[in-house]
Protein backbone atom coordinates (compact mmCIF):
# COMPACT_ATOMS: atom_id res chain seq x y z
CA UNK A 1 0.00 0.00 0.00
CA UNK A 2 1.31 3.71 -0.92
CA UNK A 3 0.81 6.21 1.37
CA UNK A 4 0.52 9.20 -0.20
CA UNK A 5 1.13 13.26 1.27
CA UNK A 6 -1.50 15.44 0.28
CA UNK A 7 0.63 18.84 1.94
CA UNK A 8 2.79 17.32 -0.81
CA UNK A 9 0.28 17.05 -3.13
CA UNK A 10 -0.64 20.47 -2.73
CA UNK A 11 2.82 22.11 -2.78
CA UNK A 12 3.24 20.10 -6.54
CA UNK A 13 0.41 22.21 -7.51
CA UNK A 14 1.51 25.74 -6.70
CA UNK A 15 3.97 27.55 -9.22
CA UNK A 16 7.68 27.88 -7.35
CA UNK A 17 7.98 30.87 -9.38
CA UNK A 18 4.87 33.62 -9.11
CA UNK A 19 3.44 35.16 -12.12
CA UNK A 20 3.50 39.16 -11.53
CA UNK A 21 2.06 42.25 -13.14
CA UNK A 22 4.40 45.37 -14.04
CA UNK A 23 3.78 48.10 -15.69
CA UNK A 24 7.00 48.89 -18.33
CA UNK A 25 8.65 52.09 -16.99
CA UNK A 26 12.16 52.54 -19.25
CA UNK A 27 13.83 49.97 -21.84
CA UNK A 28 17.39 49.76 -22.11
CA UNK A 29 19.35 47.29 -23.90
CA UNK A 30 16.48 44.77 -24.13
CA UNK A 31 16.04 45.00 -20.00
CA UNK A 32 12.84 46.41 -19.16
CA UNK A 33 12.68 48.36 -15.33
CA UNK A 34 8.92 47.50 -14.40
CA UNK A 35 7.40 49.54 -12.02
CA UNK A 36 5.29 47.22 -9.27
CA UNK A 37 1.60 47.97 -7.80
CA UNK A 38 3.01 48.31 -4.62
CA UNK A 39 5.58 50.71 -6.16
CA UNK A 40 8.84 48.69 -6.02
CA UNK A 41 10.66 48.10 -9.57
CA UNK A 42 11.98 45.05 -11.26
CA UNK A 43 14.58 43.97 -14.33
CA UNK A 44 12.81 42.00 -16.86
CA UNK A 45 14.55 41.00 -20.60
CA UNK A 46 11.73 40.58 -23.23
CA UNK A 47 9.99 42.89 -25.79
CA UNK A 48 7.78 44.89 -24.58
CA UNK A 49 6.84 49.19 -24.81
CA UNK A 50 7.14 52.05 -22.14
CA UNK A 51 3.91 52.48 -20.37
CA UNK A 52 2.51 48.63 -21.12
CA UNK A 53 1.57 46.46 -18.69
CA UNK A 54 2.98 42.62 -18.75
CA UNK A 55 3.02 39.91 -17.15
CA UNK A 56 6.88 38.83 -15.56
CA UNK A 57 8.03 35.99 -14.38
CA UNK A 58 11.47 34.82 -13.08
CA UNK A 59 13.18 37.94 -14.52
CA UNK A 60 11.03 37.33 -17.80
CA UNK A 61 8.77 39.49 -19.66
CA UNK A 62 6.12 36.69 -20.61
CA UNK A 63 2.89 38.75 -22.37
CA UNK A 64 1.16 41.82 -22.09
CA UNK A 65 -1.06 42.07 -19.25
CA UNK A 66 -4.92 43.39 -19.15
CA UNK A 67 -4.91 47.00 -18.00
CA UNK A 68 -7.18 46.47 -14.47
CA UNK A 69 -7.19 48.34 -11.78
CA UNK A 70 -5.04 47.38 -8.61
CA UNK A 71 -7.36 46.19 -5.64
CA UNK A 72 -5.46 44.69 -2.58
CA UNK A 73 -7.31 43.42 0.35
CA UNK A 74 -6.96 41.85 3.59
CA UNK A 75 -8.46 38.77 5.11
Amino acid sequence: MLLTNPYRQFLDLVPTRPLQVGEVAAIADGVATLTMPGGGQLQARGSAAVGQRVFVRDGLIEGPAPSLTYVEGEA
